[in-house]
């Protein structure tokens, strides 16, 4: 494989939040995407987005896409991201990254969240 999905998390103390996180890169290892599937995380959770992103291209990962887990796009979406994103890109010139809009900006996301709401999920 050459190309990877990251799901980017903020992280916390909790040794129990990174749960739902890991839940969905496993639902996306089972339907073989034929990409590798990693999580990373802002702060407070290793491992860190650089990292992840270090580790992905020493595997010879070329292609990795950034999915930001958040359901609001706060600071960390609109200010920490961006920078992260440019120092990956300037640290590996052969790895072609592409970030996609917060979970929390999707419209099948918020129909889903609704669902739930509702018990129709």
């Amino acid at each position: 494989m050459t190309q990877a999905i990251i799901l980017f998390g903020h992280g916390s103390r909790d040794p129990l939040w990174h749960l739902p996180i890991q839940a969905v890169a496993e639902r996306l290892r089972v339907r073989e995407t034929g990409s590798t599937i990693a999580c990373a995380f802002l702060e407070l959770t290793e491992p860190s987005l650089p990292s992840c992103a270090a580790q992905l291209a020493q595997q010879g990962i070329s292609h990795i896409k950034v999915v930001p887990m958040f359901l609001g796009v706060g600071r960390h979406a609109r200010e920490d991201l961006p920078v992260i994103m440019a120092e990956l890109k300037q640290n590996h010139p052969q790895v072609t990254f592409n970030v996609q809009a917060a979970v929390g900006e999707n419209p099948a996301v918020l129909d889903l969240l609704a669902d739930v709401a509702l018990g129709e999920s």
